[in-house]
């Protein structure tokens, strides 16, 4: 239980990572919040999982893009707990296309998504945060944003701009109780993974030093602990979860 009595808030929450991380969460003891875009259905699985676990949960559809959704979802948590402890920056998508082929709106819906997300729903929850004196912010990264290595160009420019976002971040607001950090996983056993060739997998596990992909459990599981008192001194950090690539 890192985090009884802990309110999180997770972005893109319904299916995949996003899942994971709430269950984990949830595990750990926090009531954890989270959006969705599209499927109903998703979410109540999502929900459904985190009864299981053993905890509570909330879910909300309304766009990591919505910045006036976001805004009213952070008031209605602030008004009903009182606060909001913990916010993970975890929305995004993947998809493999060459930068020659890649179209203005495939750059531009990856960047929306994964760094224009992070800043809207981080602006959101901020201000209750600030108030607090207490914060953890953690931001989805991946192995492709700290690593030199075949990936979408996009994807990749995507993810590294995440790290920035946390280092900057971290030095502005540290005086006020809040770390940001960053988790980066390599390949996960679900999610973007999936659209991968499997020559990409198959040359990933020829360097991996434990020669297999990872678990979503294990992803969700660094996050909750960087998420929990147990990290209160990590910040600004980019913590790869990767098996040694």
């Amino acid at each position: 239980m890192l985090l009884a009595g802990r309110i999180a808030f997770v972005t893109g929450g319904s299916r995949g990572l996003g899942r994971a991380i709430c269950t984990t969460l949830a595990r750990e003891g926090a009531f954890v919040a989270f959006n969705y875009a599209r499927s109903d259905a998703d979410a109540d699985a999502t929900l459904a999982a985190i009864t299981e676990a053993g905890g509570r949960g909330s879910a909300h559809k309304v766009s990591v893009l919505d910045r006036a959704g976001l805004v009213a979802l952070a008031k209605a948590l602030d008004t009903t707990h009182g606060k909001i402890d913990i916010l993970v920056n975890n929305a995004g998508f993947g998809q493999v296309v060459p930068l020659a082929l890649m179209e203005e709106a495939d750059w531009d819906a990856m960047l929306d998504t994964h760094v224009k997300g992070a800043f809207l729903a981080t602006q959101a929850v901020l201000r209750v945060m600030v108030r607090e004196r207490y914060g953890r912010v953690i931001n989805v990264g991946s192995l492709a944003g700290v690593k030199m290595m075949q990936a979408p160009v996009h994807y990749a420019t995507a993810k590294a701009a995440l790290k920035g976002f946390t280092e900057s971040l971290a030095k502005e607001i540290g005086r006020y109780g809040i770390t940001v950090n960053c988790v980066a996983p390599g390949i996960l056993d679900e999610g973007v993974s999936d659209h991968l060739p499997p020559a990409r997998k198959e040359e990933y596990l020829r360097h991996c030093a434990v020669r297999r992909v990872g678990r979503l459990e294990e992803a969700a599981d660094m996050i909750a602990f960087i998420a929990s008192e147990r990290a209160s001194y990590t910040n600004g950090a980019t913590l790869v979860v990767d098996g040694a690539v």
